[in-house]
C-alpha cells in the first residue's frame, strides 16, 4: 500500500506540473462522461411520471373526474388512463353538480380545456386553453402566477410566457377562431410541467362554450376521505373516469430502466463501443506521458524500483487522471443536462419535471470512466515496466520491438467472424448488424500493428517528409496503431451510418407517393367564388413575396361538394402492399401544370394532354394506353370509375406517382371543373399556420400542404455526423502526432542542424498526422462499407413495421459519395494541414550521449 501511495502522489505531482497533457487526458475521458450524464440526467428530468404531474393535473383537490361523451361503463388504470369505452347510439346527457354529488361527496369546481386558434404577431396559431378559477385554492400549484392576476370574468385570460415570447403583452387584446371571441390579456402564469406550452387560462366557459361531453371537462373535487380504488370504480360504471391523488402516490413508481434482453444488449453493445473508442482515444496520450517521464522512471528502475512498481506508477496516472476526469464530467453533465433541459422545455415545449439524477446510471457512467482510462494506461504500464534504463539515460529513443506486430491471426479471425455474422445479421434487424460490426472493429483493432508495420516497409519508395514519417510511426506502432485504430473505428462509424441513413432517406423520398415534386405548396379550396379566391391568392402572396404562383384546378359535383380522383390499382398489390404499389392520386392539370410537376418541358406529354388524354407518373397503372380512375363524391355515395386514354409519362423526382389529367373529360363526365388551385416551389413557411388563415379567411373548405422532401434533414444528419467523425478524427490523430512529433525532436532538430529547412519540419509532421489519421480513414472506409450496406437491409426493407426478408428489389443502398470523400480525403488533410501549421519549427541543440 505505500508503494501504491507513493505511485499516487507522483502521479498527482505529474499531472500538475504537465498541465497540457492532463487537460488532454481529462478531456478524452472526461467528454463522453459529460455527455452521457447530461443525456441520462436530462431524459430523467424530461420523462415525468404521473405522480409528478399531480399538481398540474390536481391542483389540491382529492381528485379530478373526466366525463365521456356517453353514459356507459369505462375501464382504467390506477393512474386515470381509460383503457376501454363502451360506444352508444347517442351521446349521453350533460352531468350536472348534483348528479356528481350523489355519486362521490365533496365540494366541486369546474374544468374543461380545449384548443383554438388565436391571432398573434405572426398570424393564427394553435392555442390551447384550460378554463377553471385558478384563484380558487383547490387550484393550488396547477398553474404557477407569473405576472399579473388570473381571469376574475369572461374575456379575460391569462397567458403563458411561451405567448408573451411571440409578442402578446398584458393588457393586449387576442382575438380567436371557433369559437370567435376576443379576450383581454390580465396576467402571465406558467404551467409546471410545460413551461413552453402556449395557452390561454380563464374561467369556464369564459372563452370555450360549455363542454360536457367528453372533450377534457369534468370537476376537481374536494372529498373528506382519500378516494380510493372501489369509488372509483362506481363513477367507472356510470361513465366516468377518476384520477385519484391517492391511488396515483400509492401505485407510481416510474421508469427501472429497460427491461427486456433486447434494450440490455443494446445498452451493452453502447457501452463496450464507447469504451473501446475512449480507450483508443487516450491511449495515446498516456504513451504522451510515459515518453515525457521516461527519464524520471528510469532514475526511479535504476534506485532499485522493480518493473511493477513502474507499472504501478503509470497505472496511477489511469486511476487520479481517470477518476478526476470522471467526476469532473459528472458533475458538469449533471449541471449541463438540467440547462439544456431548462432551455428546452421553454423553447420546444418539451415536458418538465422536477431535478431527476439517475444516481444509478451516473455512478454506472463515472465508473466506465475510470475503467476506460486504467484500460487506457496498460499497454504505457507495461512498456514502462520493459525499457531500459541505460537507454533512457543514455538518451536513445525508444522503439517497439521489432518482430511484434499485434495479432494479426487473432484479428484476421475476428474481421472473417465479422463479415461472416454481418450477412447472417442481413435479416435479423439493426441490432444484430451493431453487434456484427463490433466483431470486425476488435478485429481490426488487433490487426492495426500488423497493417502499421506493413505499410512501414512500403516507406523507402516516399519523398523525404513521408519516408520519416513513416519510419517513425512503424519504430513506434504501439502507439501509432492505437491513435490510427481510434480514427479507423470513428471513421467506420461514421460510413457506416452515412450508407445507412442515405440509403433509408432515399428509400423515403422513393416511397413519398405524391404527385407533386418535394419542397412545393399547393393551396386549395372549395365552396368560394372567385372573389374568395382572389382573397386567398393575395394572402398567399403577401405570405411569399416574390415567389411565382402557378395556377391550378380542382374538381367538384354538380352542387359545390370535392370530389378526389384516384387511380385504380389494375393488378393488385404484392403482399404485404407497399407504398409504391399504388398508383397515386390524380390531379385536374393544363400544359402550365404539367410543366410545373415535370419541372421541364415534355412537348410529348404536353401533346397528348392538349388531345384529352391523361399523362401517369405511375406506368404500371396504364393498360391497353388506358387508365381507370376512381371518382369518390363522399363517403355516402358510391364510388364511380372513369377509361381514359393515357400515356406514360416521366416524373420529375422517383417518388412522384399519380396522373394529370385534362379538364375536358371531367366536364364530358358531368363534373365541375374551376381554378381553384395553385402550386409553389417553395417550402419555408408553416402549412398548418397558413390553412388556418385561409380557413378564417373563406371557411372550411380550404387547405395548404407542403409536400416536403429528404434533402434537408439527409443534409443535417450527414453534417452531424461529419461533425462528430471530425471531433473524434482530430482527436486521435493530434495526440498521436503531438506524441511523434515529442519523439522525433532530435531527429527534426538534426535535420534542422544539416540544412532542412523549416519547411521541411513542418511537412513532416504534417505527413504523420496524414499517414495516422490517412491509414485509419481507408481502413474505416473499407470496414463501413461492407457494414453500411448490410444496414440497408434492416433499414430500407422495413415496410407497415415488418421487414421484407427475401425480396432483392427492396433493398435501396445508395452511398453517399461526398460524404464519403469528406471524411475519408478532407479530413486526412485537414488534420495534416493543421499540424504541419502548428509545428514548431525552432531548432533546439542538445549534447548527446553515445
Amino acid at each position: 500500500m505505500s508503494a501504491f501511495r507513493a505511485a499516487l502522489r507522483i502521479s498527482r505531482r505529474d499531472a500538475l506540473r504537465f498541465k497540457g497533457r492532463t487537460a488532454l487526458i481529462m478531456v478524452m475521458i472526461g467528454l463522453p462522461v459529460l455527455v452521457i450524464t447530461a443525456v441520462l440526467t436530462g431524459a430523467a428530468t424530461t420523462s415525468i411520471t404521473s405522480r409528478d404531474k399531480l399538481d398540474s393535473r390536481l391542483g389540491a383537490a382529492d381528485a379530478r373526474i373526466v366525463t365521456t361523451p356517453f353514459r356507459t361503463a369505462v375501464e382504467q388504470r390506477a393512474d386515470g388512463v381509460i383503457t376501454t369505452m363502451r360506444q352508444s347510439q347517442r351521446a349521453g346527457r350533460p352531468w350536472t353538480p348534483a348528479e356528481i354529488g350523489t355519486l362521490l361527496q365533496g365540494r366541486l369546481l369546474r374544468y374543461q380545456a380545449s384548443i383554438v386558434h388565436a391571432r398573434l404577431a405572426d398570424g393564427y396559431s394553435r392555442v390551447d386553453v384550460f378554463e377553471a378559477d385558478l384563484r380558487d385554492p383547490l387550484t393550488r400549484g396547477m398553474r404557477r402566477l407569473v405576472e399579473g392576476r388570473f381571469a376574475a370574468a369572461p374575456g379575460e385570460v391569462a397567458v403563458s410566457p411561451a405567448l408573451i415570447d411571440s409578442g402578446v403583452r398584458i393588457g393586449d387584446t387576442i382575438k380567436t377562431w371557433r369559437p370567435d371571441r376576443s379576450v383581454r390579456v390580465v396576467g402571465v402564469a406558467e404551467h409546471p410541467n410545460r413551461p413552453g406550452l402556449r395557452e390561454m387560462l380563464a374561467l369556464p366557459e369564459g372563452l370555450l362554450p360549455h363542454q360536457n361531453d367528453g372533450n377534457d371537462s369534468g370537476w376537481l373535487i374536494d372529498t373528506a376521505a382519500p378516494v380510493q380504488w372501489p369509488d372509483v370504480r362506481r363513477l367507472n360504471e356510470v361513465g366516468l373516469g377518476v384520477e385519484s391523488r391517492a391511488l396515483i402516490e400509492r401505485s407510481d413508481t416510474g421508469d427501472s430502466g429497460p427491461r427486456d434482453l433486447h434494450g440490455l444488449v443494446e445498452l451493452g453493445v453502447a457501452v463496450v463501443l464507447i469504451v473501446t473508442e475512449t480507450v483508443l482515444l487516450a491511449g495515446p496520450a498516456f504513451a504522451v506521458g510515459l515518453r515525457r517521464r521516461r527519464r524520471e522512471l528510469a532514475m526511479i528502475a535504476a534506485q532499485g524500483g522493480s518493473g511493477r512498481h513502474l507499472k504501478t506508477i503509470v497505472l496511477a496516472d489511469g486511476l487520479v487522471l481517470g477518476g478526476a476526469a470522471a467526476l469532473l464530467g459528472a458533475a458538469l453533465g449533471i449541471g449541463a443536462g438540467l440547462a439544456v433541459e431548462w432551455f428546452a422545455a421553454r423553447r420546444l415545449d418539451w415536458t418538465h419535471g422536477p431535478a431527476d439524477v439517475p444516481w444509478a446510471s451516473v455512478l454506472g457512467v463515472a465508473a466506465l470512466g475510470v475503467v476506460s482510462a486504467l484500460t487506457a494506461a496498460i499497454v504505457p504500464a507495461i512498456q514502462a515496466s520493459r525499457q531500459s534504463p541505460v537507454h533512457v539515460l543514455a538518451g536513445r529513443a525508444a522503439v517497439d520491438t521489432p518482430g511484434r506486430a499485434g495479432r494479426p491471426v487473432l484479428g484476421a479471425v475476428l474481421v472473417l467472424l465479422g463479415v461472416a455474422a454481418l450477412g447472417f445479421a442481413l435479416h435479423r434487424g439493426m441490432l444484430s448488424v451493431a453487434l456484427a460490426s463490433t466483431l470486425v472493429v476488435f478485429g481490426l483493432v488487433a490487426l492495426m500493428p500488423w497493417l502499421v508495420q506493413a505499410t512501414g516497409r512500403l516507406a523507402g519508395r516516399l519523398p523525404l517528409p513521408l519516408r520519416l514519417s513513416v519510419r517513425d510511426a512503424s519504430r513506434h506502432r504501439v502507439r501509432t496503431a492505437s491513435a490510427t485504430a481510434a480514427v479507423m473505428a470513428a471513421t467506420m462509424g461514421a460510413v457506416t451510418l452515412g450508407i445507412g441513413l442515405n440509403s433509408d432517406y432515399v428509400d423515403q423520398e422513393a416511397r413519398r407517393n405524391s404527385i407533386v415534386p418535394a419542397d412545393t405548396l399547393m393551396v386549395r379550396a372549395w365552396k368560394t367564388d372567385d372573389q374568395g379566391w382572389a382573397r386567398v391568392r393575395a394572402l398567399v402572396q403577401q405570405k411569399l413575396p416574390g415567389v411565382s404562383l402557378v395556377n391550378g384546378l380542382a374538381v367538384t359535383d354538380a352542387q359545390g361538394e370535392p370530389v378526389y380522383l384516384n387511380l385504380a390499382l389494375p393488378g393488385g398489390c404484392t403482399s404485404p402492399c407497399d407504398l409504391r404499389d399504388f398508383p397515386g392520386a390524380v390531379e385536374v392539370a393544363d400544359e402550365e401544370v404539367l410543366a410545373f410537376l415535370q419541372k421541364r418541358r415534355d412537348p410529348q406529354a404536353a401533346a397528348a394532354l392538349a388531345a384529352g388524354k391523361a399523362v401517369a407518373f405511375s406506368p404500371g397503372a396504364v393498360r391497353d394506353a388506358m387508365l381507370t380512375i376512381q371518382v369518390e363524391n363522399g363517403d355516402d355515395k358510391p364510388v364511380t370509375t372513369l377509361r381514359v386514354p393515357a400515356v406514360a409519362a416521366a416524373p420529375a423526382e422517383a417518388g412522384q406517382t399519380g396522373a394529370l389529367i385534362p379538364p375536358s373529360v371531367l366536364t364530358q363526365a358531368g363534373l365541375k371543373v374551376q381554378q381553384r388551385t395553385f402550386y409553389a416551389a417553395y417550402t419555408d413557411i408553416d402549412d398548418q399556420r397558413l390553412s388556418t388563415e385561409i380557413r378564417v379567411l373563406i371557411g372550411d373548405q380550404a387547405y395548404a400542404l407542403v409536400e416536403r422532401g429528404t434533402a434537408e434533414s439527409r443534409f443535417v444528419t450527414l453534417l452531424i455526423l461529419l461533425g462528430a467523425a471530425l471531433v473524434l478524427v482530430l482527436g486521435g490523430t493530434f495526440a498521436a502526432t503531438g506524441l511523434a512529433a515529442a519523439d522525433m525532436r532530435p531527429d527534426l532538430d538534426t535535420l534542422s542542424a544539416v540544412g532542412g529547412a523549416a519547411r521541411v519540419r513542418r511537412l513532416v509532421v504534417a505527413a504523420q498526422a496524414a499517414y495516422i489519421s490517412g491509414l485509419g480513414a481507408l481502413v474505416g472506409l473499407a470496414a463501413g462499407l461492407v457494414s453500411g450496406i448490410a444496414l440497408t437491409w434492416p433499414l430500407t426493407r422495413t415496410v407497415y413495421g415488418r421487414m421484407e426478408l427475401f425480396n432483392p428489389g427492396a433493398t435501396t443502398i445508395a452511398v453517399p459519395w461526398l460524404f464519403l470523400a469528406g471524411v475519408v480525403v478532407g479530413l486526412p488533410l485537414l488534420a495534416a494541414l493543421v499540424a504541419g501549421l502548428f509545428t514548431r519549427t525552432r531548432l533546439v541543440l542538445a549534447r548527446r550521449v553515445a
